[in-house]
């Protein structure tokens, strides 16, 4: 019986021993092949903001759109994988500051109060602001707005314009998070018209016949820029893989993907 518990002893020696070595050598090669991995970027968009980010509930749950095939294409170009999220559109930029995410692609325009905030690369696409209004009520001009209550995005560049717009004529202006909740509102009877990028809201037209708008008279056009935390190392690259897609015309097929020959 001695005999018999020391050779079963020695088996069991054995095989821990066995068993340390594998686990050893599994987790060198995972130590390996992780060192060997891309480094993934986290990406914030806020999905409610076709064509350049949303869910298109009939083909599946994924977030897709122009400034998802631009950032996958910059992360080709720079080496790293990204990984998107949504989030409101006013959550995005302490979400940076926050360093929750690294980078941020939503339609969002460089402007001097935002870029105390974080960095931006410099412009992937110009567009301009539109009001948009129900047409068995529309709205044709600036002056037609007096006495309206308008809808804009919080925290978007349209908050910037409605302030603008509230010098030349009395309205009362409304936030909400999305452009979707905007169209609800406007058809629901509670705002008036809304501020929308024309590019986005070209979209909803095309769907819904309803809706109207007209084009707003501006010497500047609001540009799209890529924003990064403040001094993050990932600006210069994206921002030099940007111009090369400029310069070699990948950025213009997007462009035609998504927008149609606009240029």
């Amino acid at each position: 019986m001695k005999k018999i518990s020391l050779f079963i002893i020695s088996l069991l020696v054995v095989a821990l021993v066995s068993a340390c070595g594998t686990a050893k050598n599994e987790s060198e090669q995972n130590t390996g092949a992780e060192s060997g991995e891309q480094k993934v970027l986290k990406m914030a968009t806020s999905a409610d903001y076709p064509p350049f980010e949303y869910i298109d509930t009939a083909k599946g749950s994924d977030i897709i759109g122009f400034d998802i095939d631009l950032v996958n294409a910059l992360a080709e170009k720079t080496g790293y994988k990204v990984e998107v999220q949504d989030m409101d559109f006013n959550s995005l930029i302490p979400a940076l500051q926050a360093k929750q995410i690294d980078l941020v692609l939503a339609g969002m325009t460089p402007t001097p109060e935002r870029a105390e905030n974080v960095d931006f690369t410099d412009i992937y696409y110009t567009a301009n602001h539109m009001i948009v209004s129900l047409k068995d009520n529309e709205v044709k001009s600036i002056e037609e707005l007096e006495g309206k209550t308008i809808g804009v995005q919080l925290g978007s560049i349209q908050e910037e314009k409605a302030a603008e717009i509230s010098e030349e004529v009395t309205i009362k202006v409304e936030n909400r998070n999305k452009i979707s909740e905007l169209v609800q509102e406007l058809k629901a009877g509670r705002i008036d018209a809304a501020i929308i990028e024309d590019t986005v809201a070209n979209g909803y037209f095309a769907k819904d016949d309803q809706l109207a708008g007209f084009t707003l008279d501006s010497s500047e056009e609001a540009g799209s820029a890529i924003a990064f935390q403040k001094e993050s190392q990932y600006t210069e690259e994206f921002d030099a893989a940007l111009k090369e897609m400029k310069e070699n015309g990948e950025l213009d097929k997007l462009i035609v993907k998504w927008f149609g020959d606009q240029k």
